[in-house]
């Protein structure tokens, strides 16, 4: 009888022992690796996606926060105007509407406010200037036609005829016509700009006004808070 060679069975154990070769594979320190980077950048594009998607605090939000805590504290450092509410609504407003995000825009929005208040006075400067020399031309060019071909000329109306007929003679540089329309439709239109610029320049100077007293309640605001936090601090640190 012919022996049997011996042929190894396939066994269950042996499947288990292929399958968990398999799960010991995929738990490799490489393979370990490559799921935390995964992770980590799943993470990190959520955060970044979280930071676009959340606006910042702005200026008035935390003076909002600040005057919000300080009126349920009851507390009064700060100067008691501030917390009149008509007051508080108007700063509140103003760093609102100008999009403020912090003190330094808070500087450059009043820097800008003088900045335009020169601008529209070195505007007005030379307006007044021309203003003032149209003007001038414009009255002696009536007391020119006023008198001329008139028959006799007093003393007095000769004197302001012959001052008139020399002063327009030096304006005009050899040239007869005298432009009195084009004098008197560009006085008119200067006086309009005139006034438009002097408008804007007012209603600036009392915004300008206001915005410094604003500025000066945040810094006063801000510099409280930085007194108190001071302390909080200190504690903190012994703690």
């Amino acid at each position: 009888m012919a022996r049997k060679r011996y042929q190894p069975q396939d066994t269950g154990d042996f499947r288990r022992e292929d399958g968990g070769g398999e799960a010991r594979h995929r738990r490799t320190p490489l393979w370990l690796s490559a799921q935390l980077k995964a992770r980590i950048a799943k993470l990190q594009k959520w955060l970044k996606e979280e930071q676009e998607n959340t606006e910042p605090p702005t200026l008035a939000d935390y003076i909002q926060g600040i005057l919000s805590r300080r009126a349920r504290e009851g507390k009064s450092q700060v100067s008691q105007s501030i917390y009149n509410l008509k007051d508080a609504a108007k700063m509140l407003n103003f760093l609102q509407a100008n999009n403020i995000m912090d003190m330094s825009g808070l500087d450059e929005k009043f820097k800008s406010m003088i900045g335009e208040q020169l601008d529209i006075q070195h505007k007005l400067k030379p307006i007044d200037r021309r203003l003032g020399t149209l003007k001038k031309h414009i009255e002696q060019a009536d007391i020119y036609f006023k008198y001329k071909g008139k028959k006799p000329l007093t003393e007095a109306e000769q004197i302001l005829f012959t001052a008139a007929h020399d002063y327009l003679k030096g304006v005009m540089n050899g040239k007869t016509a005298l432009p009195v329309k084009a004098w008197k439709a560009e006085y008119a239109k200067l006086t309009a700009e005139r006034e438009t610029l002097n408008r804007r320049y007012l209603a600036l100077k009392g915004e300008v006004k206001e915005a410094e007293q604003i500025r000066k309640s945040v810094y006063s605001i801000l510099r409280q808070e930085q007194r108190e936090q001071q302390p909080r601090r200190a504690q903190d640190v012994e703690r």
